[in-house]
């Protein structure tokens, strides 16, 4: 008899980098992303497809790498990628043979042939990455989520309109590429606020009205209520309460990790309302028919923790060295505290062979607290196991072999059932709600990650072009013709601006230069276009403008600037 359910959710997310430079920043970031991670896990899943195998997996994609994954440019560039990866492992085979290494040699044609076939499997889908998503969506193996369109960290938007506007591009560009509208959704960085009372401030709405205060501020799931999104998910903290640990766990350096002052709203419901949780069901959330699933913290930090989860294992690759000339990976973890310097060289067989046992360990643990959950409950939880995709394949190298054979393993277990997020909730509806705190799955559980010393200039801009495009839309409610065009274009800009790469970015100190490089460039774009749409008329040089960034920035072809309008009270 089953005893619970399981399902393993994966978040997919890449910025914007669609011709936005080269190594190390840029397009190829998302290269190595389908390379390393999402070829290799639609060609695992498609092997358990073949092999008759009833495996279920809640995948989410963000609709900006929608776009991008779906673009022919980028297409044509990532086979451009994998022939020179081929090229550069089979330079490295020749040149280490010569010199009498013979055991480098002989990784450098398995890479060589690694990424071969890559690329035949890259054909083999169609080069469709997301139309081979979509019919294992269709076969019922895979629940794909949606996201907000370009990822924009929502608690720190500051008009419901652009909060509106990221919900409801991200679901028309969903249904665009997946042919019908998602039911659940993935919320970047789990960043949630609930709904308050907008204090006074004085300031006047578009149209120079000063807007009465304080107003009401609908929560994060009335949004999604309003798209028929059915479900999100947190982090563990926020359900359950108590301390921090994994990916939220650490000390929030300076003073913008606090969530700002705002008056909460609590809704009433005829549910039971309760202010912690378990992270085995899901709960509704308010009085909004919007579900909220937690993530599980004791199948989690076996892969996200750097101490003792899996990826670390010593027989697995080492992520972080590189071969000089190739860029290659050709060693192992090796031990806790080894300098890159004296890794070890990889053994692909010994890494597989290290697999088997930690897809033993992670099954038993999942048997082990499903069962701890119904003889304590006597009801029937799940297990929400969430992570970045990214994480497998381009991390941690062996981890699609390892995903393969967790949902491969747990197909076949009498006792639990592999499933999806929707599915569950289509069978076990909550019955009760519960009122989320202001949170994300960031540092420290707040929002310090995307607001703090060093990325707390970016938000009197971001706030500022929200305010103006709601300007925008009021002035020109139904543009017509070129206009039209640079309206839409002055709305692509905005989405891409708010992205919260770029803060992310700053504060993990990855790419600076460059994150902090691409939000002034699209803000300069976004200011150019308003310059153009106020003053009412396009010359022969706005219209050179507008061709010129209409190709650089392409994504959302069916874009309608009014979804910006001012939602202020309303």
């Amino acid at each position: 008899m089953q005893i619970g359910a399981f399902t393993f959710v994966l978040h997919t997310h890449l910025p914007y980098v669609r011709k936005a430079g080269r190594w190390p920043h840029g397009e190829e970031m998302l290269h190595e992303a389908i390379a390393e991670t999402y070829v290799p896990l639609l060609k695992a899943l498609w092997e358990l497809r073949e092999e008759g195998v009833s495996f279920h997996i809640t995948i989410g994609i963000t609709p900006i790498l929608m776009e991008q994954l779906a673009d022919e440019d980028i297409k044509r560039h990532f086979v451009t990628y994998l022939e020179e990866r081929i090229q550069l492992a089979e330079e490295d085979c020749k040149l280490h043979l010569n010199r009498g290494e013979e055991r480098i040699a002989n990784l450098a044609a398995f890479y060589r042939d690694w990424y071969a076939d890559v690329l035949a499997s890259f054909d083999r889908f169609g080069r469709d990455i997301l139309g081979a998503f979509r019919q294992l969506q269709d076969e019922g193996y895979v629940e794909v989520l949606t996201s907000a369109a370009t990822h924009g960290y929502l608690p720190l938007l500051e008009q419901d309109s652009s909060i509106y506007g990221q919900l409801k591009v991200g679901v028309e560009t969903y249904i665009r590429h997946m042919g019908r509208p998602p039911r659940g959704i993935w919320l970047p960085e789990c960043g949630y606020r609930p709904g308050y009372m907008r204090e006074c401030t004085g300031t006047a709405s578009p149209g120079g009205t000063a807007a009465p205060c304080p107003y009401y501020k609908p929560g994060i799931e009335e949004f999604l209520a309003d798209l028929n999104l059915l479900f999100f998910f947190t982090d563990t903290h926020v359900i359950k309460g108590g301390r921090m640990v994994g990916k939220v766990a650490g000390d929030v350096v300076g003073p913008y990790g606090a969530v700002p002052r705002r008056r909460l709203v609590i809704k009433t419901d005829e549910l039971p309302t309760v202010t912690k949780g378990t992270t085995f069901r899901p709960y509704y959330v308010q009085a909004a028919r919007v579900a909220v699933f937690g993530r599980d913290e004791g199948t989690g930090l076996q892969v996200w923790s750097a101490s003792h989860g899996y990826p670390g294992d010593f027989l697995y690759r080492e992520f972080h060295r590189k071969d000089e000339h190739s860029g290659l990976k050709y060693w192992r973890v090796t031990g806790a505290q080894v300098d890159l310097g004296q890794k070890d060289l990889y053994d692909p067989r010994r890494a597989l062979e290290q697999v088997g046992l930690h897809v033993d360990h992670f099954c038993d643990l999942v048997h082990r607290r499903l069962r701890e959950f119904h003889e304590n409950t006597g009801q029937y939880g799940i297990i929400v196991s969430a992570y970045d995709t990214e994480l497998f394949g381009h991390w941690w190298f062996e981890g699609i072999v390892w995903l393969q054979g967790v949902l491969r393993k747990l197909a076949w277990s009498p006792d639990v059932e592999l499933t999806t997020a929707y599915e569950y909730l289509e069978k076990h509806p909550p019955t009760e709600a519960i009122s989320l705190p202001e949170s994300s799955w960031g540092l420290g559980g707040g929002h310090w990650t995307w607001l703090n010393p060093d990325t707390e200039w970016m938000w009197p801009l971001i706030h500022s072009a929200e305010r103006t495009m709601e300007e925008l839309v009021e002035l020109y409610p139904d543009a017509q013709g070129r206009m039209r065009d640079v309206l839409n274009q002055a709305a692509r800009e905005l989405l891409l601006l708010q992205a919260s790469d770029w803060p992310f970015l700053i504060s993990t100190g990855q790419a600076r230069d460059y994150a902090q490089g691409r939000f002034q460039q699209h803000l300069a774009r976004f200011n150019h276009l308003v310059s153009i749409a106020r003053k009412g008329e396009i010359t022969l040089e706005d219209e050179e403008f507008l061709a010129e960034i209409a190709e650089a920035d392409n994504p959302f072809p069916d874009i309608d600037y009014r979804v910006f309008a001012n939602r202020e009270q309303v």
